[in-house]
């Protein structure tokens, strides 16, 4: 069963669990809670169990109540939702500089609505070339090698990298594949950016 067919209450369940955490970690009873935010025990039974929408106006009590920000609540319903889910195979094909035939960038996913930019990629080079674009951009990035050999280039220094290898490097200095070894080669490049504000 996927998740959207029994998410019709998705925000009003995430507030209610967190409604109900915050009032336990502070110790107060169902009673002791809704009699301070001047709800009934009932509703507020309701709201903890995500059974009801939950009005900003009771949602106002309910932070005053438990002194925290009415932010509070939707925090976790944000972490939720933040997924990215792509079955084997599929996944958008990206045509970057310097792509070519038997060159393939496939993203895998992407961040949803963070500060933090987050794309991985499965790169699969399957021809040989004489000559590989260099690249160079804001953040990080991350290889992991599932297939081949290859020797990978980073600022002055080369690295060879076979399955199993992993590179973690600052991405502002300039990179890419350097020498193709063993085709076809396989890996993951995991690139990691604050996201701009004209980027939304």
């Amino acid at each position: 069963m996927g998740v959207q067919s029994s998410s019709d209450h998705t925000v009003e369940r995430s507030i209610g669990r967190e409604i109900r955490s915050c009032r336990k970690k502070i110790g107060l009873t169902i009673a002791e809670l809704a009699h301070q935010a001047s709800l009934s025990t009932g509703m507020l039974s309701k709201i903890e169990n995500g059974n009801t929408s939950p009005s900003l106006a009771t949602l106002q009590s309910l932070s005053k109540a438990l002194n925290i920000p009415i932010t509070a609540f939707f925090r976790k319903f944000e972490e939720e939702r933040d997924a990215s889910f792509v079955k084997a195979g599929q996944g958008l094909v990206i045509d970057r500089r310097g792509t070519r035939t038997g060159h393939q960038y496939r993203l895998l996913g992407h961040s949803l609505g963070k500060s933090i930019s987050v794309e991985p990629y499965l790169i699969t080079l399957n021809e040989e070339s004489e000559v590989f674009p260099l690249f160079q951009h804001p953040g990080m990035e991350y290889i992991y090698m599932l297939e081949g050999e290859m020797v990978y280039t980073h600022g002055d220094k080369s690295y060879s990298l076979s399955p199993g290898d992993s590179l973690l490097f600052d991405a502002d200095a300039t990179h890419g594949p350097e020498e193709l070894i063993d085709l076809p080669i396989k890996f993951l490049s995991i690139m990691i950016s604050h996201r701009t504000s004209k980027e939304g």
